[in-house]
């Protein structure tokens, strides 16, 4: 009679006046509908917290068979289980709203700490109602055996929950240390009751060879973005602070081939999110864009101008003077290129004249921009990419042999202590130039300038007493092997104008390095 008496605390049975017997409990559709209306009427946090207890409670001590059981007057086919699923996702989705983060007023601000201050509370109440929910469902479902029936309830509640979790697992200013530890053991309860190895088999689930299969090991991404998708539109989606962190936590999670049929809902909020003008907004749509391009095929990329919509997206960031956000659009660039058009380097020796394409415009730009920057963080970004995109050109680096000189000389110049990061990148970015265009006579004319330019430096380092000592011989060592293929180059040239530096104007370290270049030089 536990139950019963249960039901009548809640008002929930037909009598008031005294409990049910087990056998005239009402059909648990009808319980679940009842319950959810009064957990939306609520009118003051304690009777929220009250009633969120007794469903806890009735999910504890009620029979599984009762609790899962369909509607019989709908029969105990596809419309039962149905009705079933219908009615404990309205009720999740009730308990889920009764911790609901609260809407920024508008796009323009975030809300402040105090504003959330309720949230964490509610949350841990929640998040152990749904706990028993689940490990009831687990149990229920290993118990009774498959049936697909019975796996749609567990798919139709996975999704809310997991968004719910994801939400409040994160270290935001609406979580709390105890409430994240709530909503981290929420998440695992999820994917003890599935069956699910992790999050990103919670997702992405299994790709099962029969029809039975493929139902026990779907996964709850397309259930997630449902879930989202109302608060991802332009106009909304900055009015929930949490909505970008579960669609990103959701993405990064699913590799190929899960992510190409969810394309279409994946890439609109990515390039939303990039498009921001905050840059932890901006940074986060182009790790989005950058995880999708590494993980769809360049295919279905360029499938209605998909790849070109990003590329466009990406490329205006280059004119940021933001240098994390720099740092990821370079890298993410270098990816989707290759997904528009081959690698200039792929493309041999031939005497034929090249057109340009779109490295030469991204690398033009950059280079552009490392001539006039001043700031420390930005150059040291550039100075990082650098190698990446000469060695990417190959051969056709030789139409910006003018900028890469310019950029060469001047960053050469300019410490970087403490670890000189900016030089050295400099300096490979030089050798991986020198090894593609030797046999130009672009390259050749070059010599004397950027020889001058690589004996200053070793003076320089050699006499800088700030510098660690590994960090000194890592810059005479790379300063040196590309004198060694300046040389090769030159066809020889750079011998003679060694033998004329005066040795009195010289440390010892200087000496040995040019006593290093020798008639046998690398190419």
């Amino acid at each position: 009679m536990e139950l019963s008496c249960l039901l009548h605390d809640l008002h929930l049975s037909s009598s008031s006046e005294k409990p049910l017997p087990s056998p005239d409990l009402p059909p648990i559709t009808e319980l679940l509908s009842r319950l959810r209306e009064k957990l939306i009427g609520a009118s003051s946090d304690s009777e929220t917290s009250s009633l969120i207890g007794r469903v806890e409670q009735l999910f504890q001590t009620a029979d599984p068979h009762w609790l899962f059981s369909a509607n019989r007057s709908s029969g105990c086919g596809e419309d039962g289980w149905a009705e079933l699923d219908g009615a404990y996702g309205s009720l999740i989705s009730a308990l889920i709203g009764c911790a609901a983060l609260p809407p920024c007023e508008d796009a323009c601000s975030s809300l402040p700490a105090a504003a959330y201050q309720s949230v964490p509370g509610r949350a841990v109440t929640v998040c152990s109602a749904l706990r028993v929910l689940l490990g009831t469902v687990g149990n229920w479902e290993r118990g009774a055996g498959f049936t697909r029936g019975r796996r749609s309830l567990l798919l139709t509640v996975a999704p809310p929950v997991c968004v719910f979790a994801v939400t409040h697992f994160q270290d935001q200013a609406w979580t709390s240390s105890i409430s994240r530890a709530a909503a981290q053991s929420l998440h695992e309860e999820l994917l003890t009751a599935g069956g699910w190895r992790d999050s990103a088999h919670l997702l992405m689930g299994d790709g099962g060879q029969d029809k039975e299969e493929v139902d026990r090991s779907r996964g709850i991404l397309g259930g997630v973005l449902d879930v989202l998708q109302p608060q991802l539109s332009r106009d909304s989606w900055e009015r929930c602070e949490a909505v970008k962190l579960v669609f990103a936590w959701a993405l990064l999670q699913v590799t190929r081939p899960s992510l190409s049929p969810h394309l279409p809902r994946l890439l609109p909020p990515s390039l939303l999110f990039n498009d921001h003008y905050r840059p932890e907004n901006c940074m986060l749509g182009v790790r989005c864009l950058h995880h999708i391009v590494l993980n769809t095929p360049a295919a279905d990329l360029r499938q209605s101008n998909r790849a070109e919509v990003v590329y466009q997206a990406l490329f205006k960031h280059l004119f940021t003077t933001e240098a994390a956000v720099i740092q990821l659009v370079l890298v993410c660039l270098l990816d989707l290129l290759l997904v528009l058009e081959k690698a200039p380097s792929s493309l041999g020796t031939s005497s034929t004249r090249r057109k340009p394409c779109r490295h030469d415009d991204v690398l033009r730009l950059v280079l552009t921009h490392m001539e006039a920057e001043h700031k420390v963080a930005l150059r040291r970004v550039y100075a990082s990419a650098l190698p990446l995109y000469i060695e990417r050109m190959g051969v056709a680096v030789c139409r910006h042999l003018r900028r890469v000189e310019r950029v060469v000389l001047g960053y050469l110049e300019i410490g970087d202590p403490p670890e000189e990061t900016k030089r050295l990148k400099i300096l490979e970015g030089l050798q991986k130039t020198m090894r593609a265009a030797w046999p130009r006579s672009e390259m050749q004319c070059r010599v004397n300038t950027l020889l001058r330019c690589l004996l200053k430096l070793l003076v320089d380092v050699s006499s800088d007493s700030q510098l660690r000592d590994s960090v000194r011989q890592k810059l005479m060592d790379e300063a040196t092997i590309c004198i060694k293929l300046l040389d090769a180059a030159s066809h020889g040239k750079v011998q003679p104008l060694l033998h004329q530096v005066d040795s009195s104007c010289c440390g010892s370290e200087v000496l040995r390095c040019l006593a290093s270049v020798t008639v046998t030089t690398e190419r």
